[in-house]
């Protein structure tokens, strides 16, 4: 029988010092390694002119990555359980630190790609990585400040990537993206290889291959078809979003089967008895709705203010920046403020605002200004960051120990499908109308921005729908009682 410590007693023992080094360490390597995964979008043209490469043979530096990160990511869960945390951290910072120096070398396309699979797979591993550290190490009454900071990394990193991408290719060619990171990953790897110590116990997991092999279809379908879906790439071009997706929904359910099968002796390769916990379930379902709004906008928004009110890329950047700002600045709020009162007074404000303002935005047209644009991408990001930190501190703190590693791979699994979706359902509903306006004679921009109308009116209806369901979202009761209560999980149903 494996022996667990408690997070009161592991962050004990590690003792206040290490627990400041460690956790801003693992932070920052974080951030790092999640702005690449958007960072690629505004630097697609110049690099397809630069090695002579179509527009959907291009995207696959952008759909390789995510495809990497869905496969990845729900292993991570097996590697916390397997493997000393030192040793995870070394080989995720390893493997994308290798993946930038390939990026930054790169001859030709073929090299670039596998440097971006390379960078992916070390990636995957980073938040799972990080969520299950800050369990272990931060006792229950600080979590929420911690897991403020994560938010941060989680949503704010992603939403400033197009905007550094903009500022470096301004002055700089394609190669400085990867460049200007190399160094910095090279220093988080040689500092957390010095100082990070090992706090948890690994035990002796086995990996189960035929779950491995149905998660790759399962998740890489879903997110590969969403993603397609959500491109306009070349007619006919790779496997069909449909077959995809269906591909991916089939193999889903077969994996799902396998887990509750391998789960009753304890080698599921992602435990879904996460599930079982009535917060976690609740919380979830709310950030894969606030996922998909945040990635939805983040494509949405810069097709909006430079196909149909005409500005270039930096200033479309910049004009995101001030968002992607605020949520970073008011994230360690609210995780001051959750520790205080809990999730429900910060998550159903959060999300009143988010629908209030994705009303607003269904009034955009070919008119508005570039000032209503930022108003409102504030508010929707203060709106969102109201509500990131307190549904991922009370989903994974409503968790026994032994299932943090778990809870940390499906939150980072259900990160990359809500991304993948939110895109393609804003931007097939916006395709679809505007294409609909194009055969009734309309001009190409009137009939992208009534595309982009009705796909701000879907978004706003589902976050209308969230906001109602915040009301199911509670307190995480205390660690003791989630252990004890977890800990009878099998047993009891």
């Amino acid at each position: 029988m494996t022996r667990h410590t408690s997070p009161s007693t592991t962050a004990e023992g590690v003792g206040k010092n290490a627990t400041r080094l460690v956790i801003p360490l693992l932070l920052v390597s974080a951030f790092v390694v999640i702005l690449n995964e958007t960072i690629m979008g505004v630097a697609l043209p110049a690099l397809n002119r630069d090695l002579g490469i179509s527009v959907s043979t291009g995207q696959w530096l952008t759909s390789a990555f995510m495809l990497v990160m869905a496969v990845v990511i729900p292993i991570t869960g097996f590697l916390l359980q397997r493997f000393h945390l030192r040793q995870v951290f070394i080989t995720a910072m390893s493997l994308f630190s290798l993946g930038t120096l390939i990026c930054f070398l790169a001859p030709d396309f073929t090299v670039l790609l596998a440097g971006r699979i390379v960078q992916a797979s070390g990636t995957a591993i980073m938040m799972p990585l990080l969520m299950t550290t800050v369990l272990n190490m931060v006792p229950a009454d600080r979590r929420g400040r911690v897991m403020g900071n994560i938010s941060i990394v989680m949503a704010v990193a992603p939403a400033v990537g197009p905007t550094l991408s903009g500022l470096i290719l301004n002055v700089l060619d394609w190669r400085w993206l990867f460049g200007l990171v190399l160094p910095i990953a090279l220093l988080g790897l040689a500092l957390g290889a010095i100082f990070i110590r090992n706090i948890t116990e690994p035990t002796a997991a086995r990996i189960d291959v035929p779950s491995v092999i149905l998660s790759a279809f399962a998740f890489g379908g879903l997110v590969y078809g969403f993603s397609s879906l959500g491109k306009a790439a070349d007619a006919g071009a790779g496997i069909p979003p449909a077959l995809a997706i269906g591909v991916g929904a089939v193999t889903l359910a077969l994996f799902v089967w396998r887990q509750i099968r391998l789960q009753r002796e304890n080698r599921a390769l992602l435990d879904l008895r996460v599930f079982q916990s009535r917060q976690f379930s609740v919380s979830i379902s709310l950030v894969l709705v606030s996922f998909m709004s945040l990635f939805g906008i983040i494509i949405l928004l810069p097709i909006y203010m430079q196909n149909v009110l005409g500005h270039d890329t930096l200033t479309t950047g910049l004009a995101l920046l001030p968002g992607g700002l605020v949520m970073g600045l008011l994230a360690p709020v609210v995780g001051r403020l959750y520790d205080r009162f809990g999730p429900r007074p910060l998550v159903t404000p959060g999300a009143a605002i988010v629908a209030l303002v994705m009303w607003f935005m269904t009034t955009f047209d070919t008119e508005t200004t570039i000032g209503a644009i930022v108003l409102g991408h504030v508010f929707l990001s203060s709106g969102l960051g109201l509500m990131f930190t307190p549904l991922l501190t009370g989903a994974l703190g409503s968790l026994p120990q032994r299932l943090y590693s778990y809870g940390s791979a499906v939150v980072g699994t259900v990160q990359q499908v809500a991304g993948a979706a939110g895109t393609a359902a804003f931007i097939a509903v916006m395709s679809a109308v505007a294409a609909s306006r194009l055969e009734d004679g309309a001009n190409t921009i009137a009939a992208e921005a009534d595309g982009i109308h009705v796909a701000f009116m879907l978004g706003a209806t589902i976050a209308t729908l969230a906001f109602f369901a915040t009301f199911l979202v509670r307190r995480s009761e205390s660690p003791e009682d989630a252990g004890q209560g977890a800990d009878r999980m099998p047993a009891a149903h």
